[in-house]
């Protein structure tokens, strides 16, 4: 099976050695994304829903650049800082998949990179 780099420069640099996502036949894997600004890599705000629209919006520059949207999620896995946050970012995440609900997990984690409040990773179904 091919497997195809996907980068855009609309979405932060990779901080590790790692792809923003991976294409493999039909299937995209994109690793977690983080609230860094793409253009200063650093993070939008210290306000967990802030945070999260970020990430979301990384996520859908990602999704762009496969020719995707978020329509062909099938799959997310949420982590949180705080598990008090939970609602805050339900809300703002429920306003990019209104339609289509992927399956999700969501996990509390005692740290995550740059001490960010949230990072979403996805798998999507692409042509």
């Amino acid at each position: 099976m091919e497997k195809q780099i996907i980068h855009t420069e609309n979405a932060p640099k990779a901080i590790g050695p790692y792809s923003q996502a991976i294409k493999a036949g039909n299937m995209l894997f994109i690793s977690g994304q983080v609230p860094f600004d793409p253009v200063t890599m650093e993070i939008v705000s210290q306000d967990v829903q802030e945070q999260t629209k970020r990430v979301l919006e990384n996520l859908k520059a990602i999704l762009e650049a496969a020719n995707a949207s978020f329509d062909n999620v099938v799959k997310t896995t949420v982590f949180i800082k705080d598990m008090d946050d939970f609602a805050k970012i339900n809300e703002v995440y429920a306003e990019y998949f209104k339609d289509n609900k992927p399956a999700r997990a969501c996990v509390e984690v005692a740290r995550l990179p740059r001490d960010v409040k949230v990072e979403i990773e996805a798998i999507a179904i692409v042509e």
